[in-house]
């Protein structure tokens, strides 16, 4: 099986490469506009979709599109990457010393079907400081990222003290649901693992 990833984030291509799968980056042209107004909790996987949607090639026996979209939801407002240092700063001090919850929204496309979920994640950052917040962005440039925040990173590590679902959700994909829906999708007679060489 090989994955068609459409994702230029490094941490979820080093994630879906945790499958053991040949993985090929590809890139779809499509803009990522919510026609009307969608529940906070369906944007990223409406996002997913709407990527999946845009792929125009046909896809190949044993080829499967991957297609995934983050989004943090805070105050009941939903939060993409930040464009600049300033809202960076604004997204930090929002998060600061509040739980918060990341939607990951995923959509795996075959030949034959297309399927797709929302995974969610509840965060909970301590009161970050003025500096804290300041040396983060300055050292990690967080401007690929949901919520201008990567958990893996300093300052997931020194502020973060609670999480309440998957890890690898806030990462940028939810690794264990993402590899049953695959392995649901290609192998379901056997229910066997996706790398299986029997």
């Amino acid at each position: 099986m090989r994955i068609l990833l459409a994702s230029k984030s490094p941490r979820r291509r080093k994630l879906v490469e945790t499958f053991n799968l040949e993985v090929e980056i590809v890139d779809i042209d499509v803009e990522e506009v919510l026609e009307k107004e969608v529940p906070a909790n369906r944007v990223a996987e409406t996002l997913a979709c709407i990527k999946a949607n845009g792929y125009k090639k046909p896809l190949s026996e044993g080829e499967v599109l991957l297609t995934a979209d983050t989004v943090v939801v805070v105050d009941g407002n939903v939060i993409g990457k930040p464009h600049t240092r300033d809202e960076a700063v604004v997204m930090l001090h929002n998060l600061s010393d509040k739980t918060h919850t990341v939607y990951t929204g995923v959509s795996l496309r075959s030949s034959t079907k297309q399927m797709s979920f929302t995974e969610r994640t509840d965060v909970h950052f301590r009161k970050l400081t003025d500096s804290e917040i300041n040396y983060y962005i300055d050292t990690y440039k967080p401007f690929d990222k949901a919520g201008a925040y990567g958990i893996q990173e300093w300052i997931g590590m020194i502020g973060i003290d609670r999480i309440e679902g998957d890890y690898y959700n806030v990462v940028g994909l939810p690794v264990a649901h993402t590899y049953q829906l695959l392995v649901s999708m290609c192998a379901p007679a056997q229910g066997d693992s996706l790398n299986s060489n029997s």
